[in-house]
């Protein structure tokens, strides 16, 4: 079963072999892998246990669990054991479906080849039409689905050479579209997350909402979102920061939205009652299609 704490526990163990997940970084919470996996966060804990009784992962009070090493402490005798056991079973149930020797070894061969797929699941990167916005994207898709990646901009084609996916949103596509010949192309839908669209319908008396980035590129594309996403009857003002200083008119404006790029900066001088940080979240259907990808080889 794909919801099992075994099964869970298999693709764990080998996002962190191909170091996916690296060494001293912290695993997602029960409740966050489940809800990704749909599955119950008793069953990721479980998982997480027998990760942790490999030596792969150690648990901490107040931070959850994080990755110990890159592989199982298994001495090789063991290794050897458990892959026999697993191939039997395999071998068992080919056979019920007919392959003959020859066929068995051609299978194995072929599929060896393609024993590069992990690290394809290493080079990942998402596609933004600004490095900022693509952070937003690469930053939804680790917060939903638990993978990391790279940032490009769209004009930063020559590069995606580096990597083996890519996560493009649906209007960029064509211009990437013969990426697909050598890498794998996820197309990407997003939006800004609907809880934070609420915490803006939700405030009274707003006449002015102030947008916050930290590239000027930026800007036009969401503030088009917001317009299209809420019927704000007052004003937008927008700029990006510079250096230090955030824009003028953060005095003025009613509600100051604001990006992860320019968070650490408009977090320490805008009180909490005043900022909003815009976060996007991606659909279900792009979550699926990149689980797929990753969880279900």
């Amino acid at each position: 079963m794909k919801t099992s704490a075994k099964y869970i526990a298999d693709r764990i163990r080998l996002m962190i072999a191909t170091k996916q997940f690296q060494v001293g970084e912290t695993l997602p919470s029960t409740r966050q892998l489940g809800q990704q996996l749909e599955s119950s966060f008793h069953t990721v804990r479980k998982a997480y246990h027998i990760l942790a009784d490999e030596g792969l992962i150690r648990g901490e009070r107040g931070k959850g669990f994080i990755v110990e090493r890159q592989n199982t402490n298994l001495d090789k005798a063991d290794r050897l054991e458990i892959g026999a056991e697993k191939m039997r079973k395999l071998l068992e149930e080919l056979i019920g479906y007919g392959l003959d020797e020859s066929e068995l070894d051609e299978l194995f061969q072929e599929q060896l080849s393609f024993m590069d797929w992990p690290d394809r699941i290493e080079s990942c990167a998402s596609i933004g039409e600004t490095d900022e916005l693509g952070k937003m994207i690469a930053d939804a898709i680790q917060r939903e689905v638990g993978v990391r990646s790279r940032v490009l901009n769209a004009n930063q084609y020559n590069k995606t050479v580096n990597y083996d996916a890519l996560f493009v949103p649906v209007q960029l596509v064509n211009k990437f579209r013969e990426y697909a010949e050598k890498g794998r192309l996820l197309p990407i839908v997003y939006s800004i997350n609907p809880d934070t669209l609420l915490s803006i319908v939700d405030r009274a008396a707003i006449e002015t909402i102030g947008l916050v980035t930290a590239e000027d590129q930026t800007i036009p594309k969401i503030i088009n979102e917001l317009k299209v996403s809420i019927q704000f009857g007052g004003s937008f003002v927008a700029g990006a920061t510079y250096g230090k200083s955030l824009p003028l008119f953060v005095r003025e404006a009613d509600l100051i939205l604001y990006t992860a790029q320019s968070a650490k900066l408009v977090e320490q001088k805008i009180p909490d009652r005043r900022r909003i940080k815009l976060e996007y979240q991606i659909s279900p259907k792009s979550a699926d299609t990149i689980r797929a990808e990753l969880w279900d080889q």
